[in-house]
């Protein structure tokens, strides 16, 4: 695995801590979360029993707009959109029809895209958020989490928000003070605040 700036797995026995090292190593390689995570550390105590991961996230990726797969070009009649990179065209799709209709949008070829001048507006097309990978890359980690956490660990608590996140999983049920006691320390010896 490609160093984490932070990676540790602590836990009172040391054989399960391996194996924890090893599974979590392997999840977050196998779902390419290694680019994404910049420090992660995991705390497991069977015979509590708790999991608990905490970590941060190198960098959000940035809403994608209009204007970074397409060229718009304002005629007379029509907006003409040439597309760049198709990667993005089924969702610029759905978000044309359900701003301006379907019988409004016309696609002649897969690279291009046509609108009536007097719908489409101006500069408002440019700026139209298509896609938001920050919405999968936290779906991700938080699946990667439920995977490495023990199994029947089901009851649980979750967060993700700006760079930070966390997971706690038990058998039992989780002390209303849980981030305060177990969560806020972790992220303490990463040297964050939560």
């Amino acid at each position: 695995m490609p160093p984490l700036n932070y990676f540790v797995v602590e836990s009172p026995d040391e054989v399960g801590r391996d194996a924890y090292e090893r599974i979590a190593a392997d999840v977050l390689q196998d779902l390419d979360l290694i680019k994404a995570i910049d420090r992660l550390h995991i705390y497991v105590d069977p015979k509590v029993p708790i999991f608990v991961a905490a970590g941060l996230l190198r960098h959000m990726p940035r809403e994608i707009r209009v204007a970074d797969f397409a060229n718009v070009n304002p005629g007379e009649r029509e907006v003409v959109l040439d597309i760049g990179d198709e990667t993005y065209l089924a969702p610029l799709l759905q978000k044309l029809w359900a701003r301006y209709g379907k019988e409004n949008v016309d696609q002649p070829d897969r690279f291009t895209v046509v609108l009536p001048a007097a719908l489409a507006g101006e500069g408002d097309l440019e700026r139209m958020v298509v896609a938001d990978p920050s919405e999968t890359l936290y779906k991700d980690v938080i699946y990667a989490l439920q995977y490495i956490a023990p199994e029947g660990f089901k009851v649980r608590r979750q967060y993700i928000r700006d760079e930070k996140f966390y997971y706690v999983a038990s058998e039992d049920t989780l002390p209303a003070d849980i981030v305060e006691t177990m969560v806020a320390p972790i992220f303490a010896k990463m040297g964050v605040t939560l």
